[in-house]
């Protein structure tokens, strides 16, 4: 399925060759009825001698009327550019084909119209006008059919020139990603909400879930149509008439993009490669307020032009919009920017999600540049490098790949040691990727930070794991799955709820190992009734409970190990004997006071050694 979009001047016979085509009127409003003018979009479809079906979206030509047309010719695959005969090229007959032109539509064909009210010379003196018009655009060397959509001279022709344009296109790319961007809502009656649009990069089955970008709102396909026929599935090229259960069309504006849920989301900004257009009445300035058409939306949005100001008519510049609303946008989508009814430029999306830039900055312009015209591999690494670690879904997302090729070049990637992927084996959603720099770099700062908590303090063995999450500056998640690979490599060690460098030792100067040894003659004199006033900083403590030589059992309680152990083992062997022993037991086993007793009992309920029952313990 394919669509066909009209273009041209006002009163220069588009609803009316469509008409002669189809059947079909196109102006649908009372208002275009009664003013024999164009003003929002019309729709048909015409059988092909192929027998294939195309769709026909039938452009206002007025000027006042051109975000309409632009709403409308996002989406298609062939632009048919109709020229009266008794007029020939006028102001938007030009602003039509630039516009054509910055969407880059590059298959079309011209349809010169009233061919029945001029004479043959003036009819080839239009033509060349024609072919002279489309010199330099995408359209260039395109068809030039001249018909009379009154007499239907020259309409077979206009319709076989058209069906052998249309088989050489070829299929709509289908990357399981469906985009319906919506250029009407309304309610039929019995059937509820529908919405219309042009379906590009997946298909659509009813009974689908699927997700409104920009309202937020999951919703159900009760229904398929494409040219009153029911579907129970649309593919990408389509025009197709959705029915949604469920939601209002008063909270469906033009400009919303209907997909499946959780892939996309609204952008407010985007890396844009922009042309002005050789006929723009004014140069784009830096911070200067513009309309932008993208799909078939159109928001308000402020220029940062990113390399010179102003960018000169017939320019091409890097440029961010600042968008005024979110837009649902991907790489690769063209726009259009307009400033008080005129066409000023447009060009197309190099990055959908961009943070602010400095202007004039080199780096940034090189990134730009790979971004619009790298191979895959070059523009995968490029993704990479702005999220690291990148999730694959929001890098196929970003690059706008095709997931199967993109799955496999980041394969070839990982394999080679140009990427770093961490989580499941084998590339998929879920998989986190670095470049090799990035993850060379993570490493290299998980290091250091571990080197910087061991200046803050020298004595402790590790540093506390979330600590250690904190400073690397990472959610959860994406710790989880470095600090695995982190171990798996040998640069950092999980000790207990630690975090340690593998080659971690520590070293008591002479006098904090005086200070050390005299606290351990100390605990041993006390064996079991351990002295709790004794001097030692907290570092020192926690070294020798570290390295095995002290267990603290509360705040003020610290045993000698041989002590500690001694006591575990005598009440093991009590409770082995009589089934439990309470804290007044303990004291009397061990003459000592209960202050002791009850914070090595307490201490070996948390080690899960003993269990309280009553006023008892018994062994777990």
């Amino acid at each position: 399925m394919h669509v066909i979009g009209t273009a041209g001047h006002v009163d220069h016979g588009k609803s009316t060759l469509v008409e002669a085509l189809t059947g079909i009127d196109p102006d649908r409003l009372r208002e275009e009825k009664e003013r024999g003018m164009t003003i929002d979009l019309g729709f048909a479809w015409l059988e092909l001698p192929s027998g294939n079906e195309t769709s026909i979206v039938d452009v206002p030509g007025h000027e006042r009327f051109v975000n309409n047309m632009l709403a409308g010719v996002g989406g298609i695959d062939l632009a048919l550019l109709v020229v009266a005969a008794d007029e020939s090229v006028m102001p938007q007959t030009r602003e039509h084909l630039a516009i054509l032109d910055l969407l880059r539509i590059e298959r079309g064909l011209v349809a010169v119209t009233k061919k029945d009210l001029v004479d043959e010379d003036w009819l080839s003196l239009v033509v060349a006008d024609v072919e002279d018009l489309l010199k330099g655009t995408t359209l260039e060397g395109s068809p030039v059919v001249t018909v009379s959509a009154t007499t239907r001279d020259g309409l077979p022709e206009l319709v076989g020139t058209i069906d052998r344009l249309l088989q050489e296109a070829g299929p709509r790319k289908d990357l399981g990603r469906p985009r319906l961007p919506i250029d009407r809502a309304f309610t039929m009656s019995g059937f509820g909400t529908v919405v219309t649009g042009t379906l590009i990069d997946g298909r659509l089955e009813a009974g689908q879930e699927v997700e409104l970008v920009l309202g937020g709102t999951t919703t159900r396909v009760r229904g398929l149509q494409t040219h009153r026929r029911k579907l129970e599935e649309a593919t990408p090229g389509s025009r197709v008439a959705v029915n949604l259960s469920g939601v209002s069309p008063d909270r469906i504006n033009r400009g919303e993009v209907l997909t499946v849920p959780g892939w996309l989301r609204p952008s407010s900004a985007m890396d844009v490669r922009l042309s002005v257009i050789p006929d723009a009445p004014r140069p784009v300035r830096h911070n200067m307020f513009v309309t932008v058409h993208t799909g078939s939306s159109e928001v308000l949005a402020q220029v940062r032009l990113l390399e010179g100001d102003p960018a000169e008519v017939g320019e091409t510049t890097w440029a961010q919009l600042k968008l005024s609303e979110p837009l649902a946008i991907m790489k690769g989508d063209y726009f259009v920017i307009r400033s008080n009814r005129a066409t000023l430029g447009g060009g197309n999306i190099v990055d959908p999600r961009p943070r602010r830039h400095r202007r004039r900055h080199a780096p940034i312009l090189e990134r730009l540049a790979v971004m619009e015209m790298g191979s895959e591999r070059e523009i995968l690494l490029k993704s990479i490098e702005l999220s690291e670690p990148g999730e694959f879904r929001a890098l196929v997302n970003r690059a706008n790949l095709d997931p199967a090729d993109a799955g496999a070049e980041l394969e070839a990637m990982v394999s080679e040691g140009a990427a770093v992927a961490l989580g499941k084996k084998k590339i998929g959603p879920g998989v986190l990727l670095y470049t090799a720099a990035g993850w060379a770099a993570v490493s290299d700062r998980a290091r250091k930070a571990l080197e910087d908590y061991y200046r803050e303090h020298p004595l402790r063995k590790g540093e506390p794991k979330e600590e250690f999450r904190s400073r690397m500056g990472m959610t959860p998640s994406v710790f989880n799955a470095v600090f695995a690979r982190l171990q798996e490599e040998g640069v950092a060690v999980e000790d207990g709820t630690m975090v340690r460098l593998p080659d971690r030792e520590r070293k008591l100067t002479g006098a904090q190992q005086e200070a050390a040894d005299a606290y351990l003659a100390r605990l041993e004199a006390g064996r079991f009734s351990p002295p709790t006033d004794a001097e030692i900083g907290p570092e020192i403590l926690n070294l020798l409970a570290d390295d095995g030589q002290v267990v603290k059992v509360s705040e003020n309680v610290v045993f000698s190990a041989s002590v500690y152990q001694e006591m575990v083992e005598r009440i093991r062997t009590h409770i082995a004997e009589r089934g439990e022993i309470t804290v007044a037991e303990v004291r009397d086993l061990f003459d000592t006071s209960r202050k002791y007793a009850l914070a090595l009992m307490d201490h070996l309920d948390h080690q899960r050694i003993t269990r309280r029952v009553g006023d008892a313990r018994v062994l777990r």
